[in-house]
């Protein structure tokens, strides 16, 4: 793989630290700015919907940008938004500082997939995409447990400015690795919206949403059911989320070596094998070492589908996919707002801290059959443009046919 692939995985490896770390300084940060836990999960909240918005809104303003160029200025604004919430004198700073950062978040990956997939072989695409994705992966291994034990024992803030600094590594990183790709010539902004009147690209966008969605359903929600459930202690629980996070590299790195091969029969296995770990995390979530299996599966299974889903929304796309590419990872995060929302409904009802993982496994069960709904379209596709092909021109059986006198 090529080497300019780790500087888009080092930006990934920020962008996914600042994403997830926010989760276990929620504490730290409301008592600083002296607001209550649902106050500071706005925090969570607006950074998923930055991202929905900031996904299409800034790749529609790099359609003119060579994509080299584009990635720099979006890792500086990454930068930006760090910056102000770690100086952030006030809670409306931080938030508008989260909401600047997560505007570079879709576009980064959206137009980072694009890159990868270009730097490599037809054959490589997925395998390019999977490479970039293991920074966001790690993070949730290395970048998130060390910036909550950092913000825990010295200051959250301190955090953040840590990972403004992984954001100037990764601008340096894609101005010294990235090679200058020239921006394609004919296609303009009219051309990347055309991609979404492909039903394909649609269904695969809805995948994403309900796929992840499935994941983000149990994992917001993953403190109180370990405490409370399953009996951990509240240190734990970062221990708990490295599991998840080995769960995510595995599972991106199966999907990544699997998507260009067999893209469908993955997407098959690992959303039906979500479905079903969801469904009996209720259960297993009442044992330590049962719950700690579970949740590492819940990674792996999640985070096998977004190579596929990716190169997906990249094939289907073809011709212009920068825009879809950077409209389905900000899917992703459209799942992970409505998963959690979701969850937080079956919770309020009284169903108690397990009820969400119900919540996933229907979401993921959903997906599924969007994948099966998807594939047996394209098949009555393949088939009719088969018969179109071989089929005799109009009037050429009647030529065929010698003249009778």
């Amino acid at each position: 793989m090529p080497l300019a692939l780790l500087a888009l995985a080092i930006g990934a490896f920020g962008i996914g630290t600042t994403e997830f770390v926010i989760m276990g300084l929620m504490p730290q940060i409301a008592d600083t700015f002296q607001v209550s836990i649902p106050t500071a999960g706005f925090l969570v909240t607006g950074y998923a919907l930055g991202v929905v918005a900031g996904a299409p809104l800034m790749t529609a303003l790099g359609t003119r940008i060579a994509r080299k160029r584009m990635l720099m200025l979006l890792m500086g604004l990454f930068i930006v938004g760090n910056v102000v919430s770690a100086l952030a004198p006030v809670f409306g700073v931080m938030l508008a500082g989260r909401i600047v950062a997560s505007l570079a978040h879709g576009a980064f990956f959206g137009i980072g997939s694009v890159v990868a997939a270009d730097l490599v072989a037809p054959e490589k695409k997925a395998g390019a995409i999977a490479t970039m994705f293991t920074g966001l992966t790690l993070a949730n291994v290395i970048g998130v447990p060390l910036g909550t034990l950092i913000g825990q024992d010295i200051g959250w803030r301190l955090t953040f400015l840590i990972v403004a600094f992984l954001g100037v590594l990764g601008l340096f990183g894609v101005a010294k690795l990235v090679p200058e790709q020239p921006r394609t010539e004919g296609v303009r902004l009219r051309h990347e919206i055309a991609a979404f009147r492909n039903v394909q690209v649609l269904l695969a966008m809805a995948m994403t949403v309900l796929g992840f969605g499935g994941v983000f359903a149990a994992i917001t929600y993953i403190s109180p059911m370990m405490t409370s459930v399953a009996g951990f202690s509240e240190s734990s629980v970062t221990w708990l989320l490295v599991l998840f996070g080995l769960g995510m590299v595995a599972g991106n790195l199966i999907g990544g070596k699997f998507a260009d091969r067999a893209l469908m029969p993955l997407l098959y296995v690992s959303l039906g094998g979500l479905a079903l770990v969801l469904a009996l995390f209720t259960v297993t979530a009442h044992h330590q070492i049962a719950a700690a299996v579970t949740i590492f599966l819940i990674g792996g299974l999640g985070f096998a589908t977004v190579p596929p889903l990716q190169k997906r929304v990249l094939d289907q796309a073809a011709g212009a996919p920068t825009l879809a590419s950077a409209v389905n990872i900000g899917a992703f995060n459209l799942g992970n707002a409505l998963s959690a929302w979701l969850g937080g409904i079956v919770i309020a009802a009284g169903l108690g801290y397990t009820a969400p993982n119900w919540v996933g496994a229907v979401l993921a069960g959903s997906a599924l059959v969007l994948a099966v709904v998807s594939s047996g379209l394209e098949r009555r596709s393949g088939s009719r443009s088969r018969i179109v092909a071989g089929a005799p021109a109009v009037g050429t059986e009647r030529a065929a046919v010698p003249a009778e006198r």
